[in-house]
């Protein structure tokens, strides 16, 4: 017998020997036989040893998935001590954990206690105590008279809280023994060696759960660590690209030869637009670029370049999938730096930029308002021996998109391309 509430029996061993398809065989509806634990104590009767046995797996069994899914430390042994005294039918029950420093066992939860006792009070953790005693070998205490108890010293704590028997185990983790598990009761009778099988299985779950616990708690420092170094790499290849448009620059202006300056002005400009969309990239940290975010900086850098045009900018609140991002945003750079050069020479003018949701995709488009397209001008022509036009085939085939363009008092270019979800 567990308690003086608990279940009498004289035949302890016929009751739980019994066969245990009664209990987990799934039947169908004109069957007497149980399909849940519910139905199986209703039959043999919540009051009798086996009813009592069977209340004990039904918590070990909600314990199990209570524990799967709690990430809470905290909660994890609170919960622990309320289920395995609802388990023993008593109304005390403590988590100790060990700690090395002051070799003591100290509570982490419980319930059943007086204030002020959860994560103050501690007992000693040698041998000469039941909790000691468990965690120092490792063993199953059961102490049913402390009274009257020889072989350990009864914990204040306990006389004031009336306690006359107890039963104490170990919990393990993958670190080796963390603490003990005790159930204690302030009522006359008898824990027995079926009730150390339930306890300890009960342990043996907390110690489980913690063990996944930490693990994920390692986990996600590592991941933590690991986005740390990303937007560190990341802000450094801006800065080295920024450094290296910046050399461009300087070269494409002392270089005498007006071919070769406007070719490492174009590189330089290249240079720049992935340099921001790094910038984005870190600052954003997502694996997801907000468009308005990428064209404001890009068209800011872009202004700065080329002084003729003013930039008008303006994008729906949609992102881009990183992978995206450094092609839209080589293909702006190409696209409003072709409108500075062809579309109004020296005088300069307007260039419109917008970016839109279009049902599952997104269009780009960039419009100028000067002397639009030239007549021959052919978008899909691969014998075009321009560089930039086989550079903006190129990125548009990397979105996976389509190129459109016209002339339509100036010219206008547009790209379409399906949205990446945020699991692509």
């Amino acid at each position: 017998m567990t308690d003086d509430r608990a279940p009498q029996a004289t035949n302890q061993t016929a009751l739980l020997d019994g066969p245990s398809d009664d209990v987990v065989e799934t039947t169908d509806c004109a069957s007497n036989e149980p399909t849940s634990f519910a139905e199986a104590i209703e039959q043999v009767g919540a009051g009798s040893l086996l009813g009592y046995r069977l209340q004990q797996q039904a918590i070990l069994s909600d314990f199990g998935l209570f524990a799967l899914q709690c990430r809470d430390n905290e909660a994890l042994l609170a919960k622990a001590a309320e289920m395995a005294a609802d388990g023993m039918q008593t109304s005390l029950c403590k988590v100790l954990e060990y700690r090395a420093e002051q070799h003591d066992l100290i509570f982490r939860a419980g319930v059943g206690w007086r204030a002020g006792v959860i994560g103050k009070v501690s007992l000693a953790a040698d041998d000469k105590s039941p909790a000691g005693f468990a965690y120092q070998n490792g063993t199953p205490v059961i102490s049913n008279h402390l009274e009257g108890e020889e072989r350990f010293r009864t914990p204040k704590i306990m006389v004031e809280h009336g306690v006359r028997r107890a039963i104490n185990v170990l919990i393990s983790t993958t670190a080796g023994p963390w603490g003990v598990l005790e159930v204690d009761s302030p009522s006359a009778g008898q824990f027995e060696a079926a009730d150390i099988a339930f306890l300890q299985g009960f342990a043996n779950l907390l110690g489980v759960a913690m063990d996944r616990q930490e693990g994920e708690r390692r986990l996600a420092e590592a991941i933590d660590y690991q986005k740390v170094l990303v937007r560190e790499a990341s802000h450094r290849v801006k800065n080295s690209l920024t450094m290296l448009s910046s050399i461009l620059h300087l070269q494409s202006r002392s270089n005498p030869l007006p071919e070769v300056s406007s070719a490492l002005n174009e590189a330089s400009g290249h240079v720049i637009a992935i340099a921001r969309t790094h910038d984005q990239l870190w600052r954003q940290d997502t694996g997801r670029i907000e468009i308005p975010a990428l064209i404001k900086d890009l068209c800011a850098s872009l202004s700065t370049q080329l002084a003729t045009v003013t930039l008008e900018c303006s994008a729906d609140d949609i992102s881009l999938h990183a992978d995206q991002a450094v092609a839209v945003g080589l293909l702006l750079t190409e696209l409003v730096t072709n409108a500075a050069k062809y579309a109004y020479g020296d005088a300069g003018g307007r260039v419109v930029v917008t970016a839109k949701a279009q049902d599952s995709a997104i269009v780009v488009t960039v419009r100028d308002f000067g002397k639009g397209l030239p007549e021959a001008f052919d978008l899909t022509s691969r014998s075009s021996t321009s560089l930039g036009m086989q550079l903006i085939r190129t990125l548009v085939r990397s979105l996976d998109g389509v190129i459109e363009a016209g002339s339509d008092g100036g010219a206008w270019f547009a790209i379409t391309f399906p949205a990446k979800p945020a699991h692509g």
